[in-house]
């Protein structure tokens, strides 16, 4: 009884969040954003003295530096003010009295880059988002090979600071284990997770929600819904004001939100593998030595039960087998809830041939909303 009110709970709770996340998407995209092509993102975090030259360099290479044989002619830069103690806000404020490019978004307190980024994306209105820092360790000289990059078919291009103005041993190192160690685990390839510097597809973010600290997984989480993924080098400054907000304890959040990464990945969608074969495993093993119980408990020299240490081990390994397996069917039952409230589909259309009319084209590898079963009747219609 209890269990099936928990289980009901849950499933109008998840149904309601649903519900508010997709009434969130339509009012903060569908606002003054028709015919925006670019939006450029920058979480500022204590950057007081960062802001007016940092826009100055922006500004000047988005109105006059062209993408190809076209110029960006409508774009907005979005500055999210994360909760700064210093003169950022009143810096941004003064740029956005003067520049009707520009949209600043205050949070009420630091709440981190990933929710900064959120926050952003959120409040954009561009095809094609780009992130940067606001420490003017980013060139914005390098947005426009970025979105050249992204116009030969890519989902996402990511920036490599290949020769990266930090610390060695703080900075470096660290991040060079967690490049590699991230791309093993992931199996997206990148050089450079670290670097904000990055250009999307917004259709991108459709598939993808911002939790925790996941800012820097972004490609590989794009990576599993389809995307297509480039890299290309960008120049990197040395900072010039302010300090560094992240330190060689970021290496620790960073194996965490990895493993979270794997487990979404591999059993996103079928989390009972995950703790169903330790479980079956350790249930066999129990199984094994009952069996040698019951086995030296006959023969000679008849040991008894009580007094067989590999009866404890039994109970021990079947139990724990036991745990796994409700485990597994109690995130089997969250996972289904999860996605049959909120209408959420296991797949990502790209495209829909057909020889009796043209091909019915979705938005990009990953654009586009999931194409649910209805959704594609009334498209055959």
């Amino acid at each position: 009884m209890v269990f099936s009110q928990f289980m009901w709970l849950s499933w109008k709770m998840l149904k309601m969040e649903g519900k508010k996340k997709e009434h969130c998407m339509e009012s903060t995209t569908g606002v003054s954003g028709e015919g925006i092509f670019l939006s450029v993102i920058i979480p500022v975090f204590n950057e007081e003295d960062n802001i007016s030259l940092l826009h100055t360099s922006l500004s000047r290479v988005l109105q006059e530096q062209g993408v190809g044989t076209r110029f960006i002619e409508s774009y907005e830069v979005i500055y999210v003010d994360d909760g700064s103690t210093d003169d950022s806000f009143q810096q941004l404020s003064k740029l956005a009295a003067i520049d009707t490019h520009v949209r600043v978004v205050k949070l009420r307190r630091n709440f981190g880059q990933t929710a900064a980024i959120s926050a952003g994306i959120h409040h954009s209105a561009g095809e094609v988002l780009v992130f940067m820092d606001g420490d003017l360790q980013n060139d914005p000289l390098d947005i426009p090979r970025l979105l050249a990059k992204l116009d030969e078919g890519y989902d996402v291009v990511s920036g490599w600071r290949k020769d990266r103005k930090d610390a060695q041993l703080s900075r470096k190192l660290p991040s060079w284990l967690a490049n590699r160690l991230i791309s093993k685990v992931s199996g997206t390839y990148l050089h450079d997770y670290g670097c904000t510097l990055k250009a999307y597809h917004r259709e991108v973010f459709q598939h993808v929600r911002l939790y925790g600290e996941m800012h820097r997984f972004i490609p590989a989480y794009a990576a599993l819904t389809g995307a297509t993924i480039a890299e290309i080098e960008v120049a990197h400054h040395p900072r010039r004001f302010g300090v560094s907000k992240y330190g060689i304890s970021r290496t620790f959040r960073v194996i965490l939100d990895l493993l979270t990464l794997k487990f979404l990945g591999s059993f996103g969608t079928k989390p009972l593998y995950a703790f169903g074969m330790p479980g079956m495993a350790s249930l066999t093993l129990g199984g094994a030595l009952a069996s040698c119980v019951l086995g030296q408990k006959i023969f000679p020299p008849h040991v008894r039960a009580h007094r067989n240490p590999l009866l404890s081990l039994s109970v021990l390994f079947s139990g724990f087998g036991m745990q796994c397996l409700m485990i597994g069917l109690l995130a089997e039952l969250l996972m289904r809830t999860y996605h049959e409230s909120q209408g959420k589909s296991t797949y990502v259309v790209s495209s829909i041939l057909s020889a009796q009319r043209p091909a019915l084209k979705m938005p990009g590898r990953t654009q586009g909303a999931p194409l649910s079963y209805y959704e594609a009747a009334g498209a055959a219609v």
